[in-house]
């Protein structure tokens, strides 16, 4: 990614979940944590179109695992956020920590 640009908001999200999930992040794993965690309600499309455009910015990986009965079978994708991946994180987390600094008055409860 450019310098000069951040990683998304629904992009972070994915992310995060990925690794919230561990080895067991597969796509339904990560649309729970999704819903759960961000209160994100994620259609399937948007999601797996985030993931492919992830997938190609060299952000995750996945591999095709064989599935237990309650798939009758079917393979599912785990995904594993890269290195870089990571790295795009930890530079949009940096930046929002600095423009956070200094607004916990303003930004608190009754501010």
């Amino acid at each position: 990614m450019g310098r000069n640009s951040y990683i998304g908001e629904f992009e972070q999200m994915i992310l995060l979940a990925i690794l919230q999930g561990g080895e067991d992040a597969n796509a339904y794993h990560i649309r729970r944590e999704l819903e759960g965690s961000a209160g994100r309600t994620v259609s399937k499309g948007a999601f797996y179109t985030t993931l492919d455009r992830m997938e190609k910015k060299g952000w995750v990986t996945w591999e095709s695992r064989a599935a237990g009965s309650d798939r009758a079978g079917l393979p599912q994708r785990h995904f594993r956020v890269t290195p870089e991946g990571i790295a795009e994180l930890r530079r949009s987390r940096e930046a929002l920590e600095k423009l956070w600094r200094g607004l916990d008055s303003v930004l608190a409860p009754g501010g």
